[in-house]
């Protein structure tokens, strides 16, 4: 598929985020969740096999992003905090076709590149929440309706469920090694509205209708997985 060229900051041209890099990570994924932990992956037929979709994922654990990668059907493309783009992790991140997003202002980069993924028919990875915190989808930021609303793509909510046992864990923000991870992939639905408009308040109305489509779904893969 063509990539299109992009303008971020001051106008400046943004290179899109590697397509190959993101199979690449996919691969690492792979290896290091199969290899470490236990994943039970539930649902990915769920996930539409081409054109631009976003994975909405909760966000309780360090592990769920690079468990998610593992996982999905299709290589991913995440927004990561800026924070975690240091040392080697910065070209390691940005190789395997991750974006950097500054939470602390309107990132227009971050944003630019994010909507190059979904208008290449890509796979944009999304922690509503905005951090990691109880992944429960309780506080959602307004991000994600708009990527789905602009981008025209439709979610599909992923609940990422570990082990709540603190013992035998190595890091506090892990579970425990070779523990069991249920990865629960729910139905697609789009975020906006019939008349596709990105107003303010339907970009509001649309959060609403994210966060019971997202909460719904976890209470769910709750039940499902006796987690």
């Amino acid at each position: 598929m063509r990539r299109h060229p992009r303008r971020g900051e001051a106008g400046r041209p943004v290179t899109p985020p590697s397509v190959k890099g993101a199979a690449i990570g996919r691969g690492i994924g792979v290896g290091l969740m199969y290899g470490l932990w236990k994943p039970r992956v539930l649902g990915a037929w769920r996930v539409p096999a081409t054109g631009p979709v976003i994975l909405a994922v909760n966000h309780a654990h360090n592990l769920d992003g690079p468990m998610l990668m593992g996982t999905a059907p299709r290589p991913v493309h995440f927004l990561i905090k800026k924070e975690a783009f240091t040392g080697p992790l910065d070209p390691f991140l940005r190789g395997i076709g991750q974006v950097k997003v500054d939470r602390s202002a309107p990132d227009r980069t971050a944003i630019t590149s994010a909507l190059a993924v979904l208008a290449d028919g890509g796979v944009l990875g999304i922690f509503p929440e905005g951090t990691r915190g109880q992944g429960d989808f309780a506080s959602l930021r307004a991000g994600l309706a708009y990527f789905a609303v602009r981008g025209d793509a439709p979610i599909v909510p992923v609940a990422v469920l570990g082990s709540t046992d603190r013992r035998g864990r190595l890091i506090r923000a892990l579970p425990p090694l070779r523990s069991g991870v249920d990865v629960v992939f729910g139905d697609p639905f789009r975020a906006g509205d019939a008349g596709g408009r990105r107003t303010r308040t339907a970009l509001d109305d649309a959060t609403v209708r994210i966060q019971e489509r997202l909460t719904a779904h976890l209470e769910n893969a709750r039940r499902l997985t006796g987690r």
